[in-house]
């Protein structure tokens, strides 16, 4: 948990603020997950932060919802005219990819249980 606050901190995802009138702050959760090796043996535990996106209005609180994430089909295809070119395929996976990306409206959270700063 502590390394997940670091990353968002880090890379200034957000700022205390308080609320402005006829504004709610989203709720934050922690989701927790157990990685295993190939043994089956416990490698680390992850924590990531959350919103319950579950409490959000259409609407109000968002106007769209999408994933950026490639099709199957599509990496198929490039994997396929990988092989027939004789290219080497490298998998990468970037941490905390969506800190990476800039938000154009405001989105107000709450803080999230455990990091609460007093004010």
């Amino acid at each position: 948990m502590r390394e997940e606050m670091e990353s968002i901190e880090e890379n200034r995802t957000w700022f205390l603020a308080d609320l402005p009138p006829g504004r709610r702050a989203i709720g934050l959760k922690w989701a927790f997950k157990v990685k295993r090796d190939e043994h089956g043996a416990i490698s680390k535990y992850k924590a990531r932060l959350v919103v319950k996106g579950y409490a959000q209005r259409h609407g109000i609180d968002y106007d769209e919802v999408f994933a950026l994430v490639a099709r199957l089909d599509s990496v198929r295809l490039l994997i396929a005219f990988a092989a027939s070119e004789g290219w080497e395929v490298h998998y990468m996976d970037v941490k905390l990819a969506f800190l990476n990306g800039d938000l154009q409206e405001e989105v107000y959270v709450e803080q999230p249980t455990g990091f609460v700063v007093a004010g």
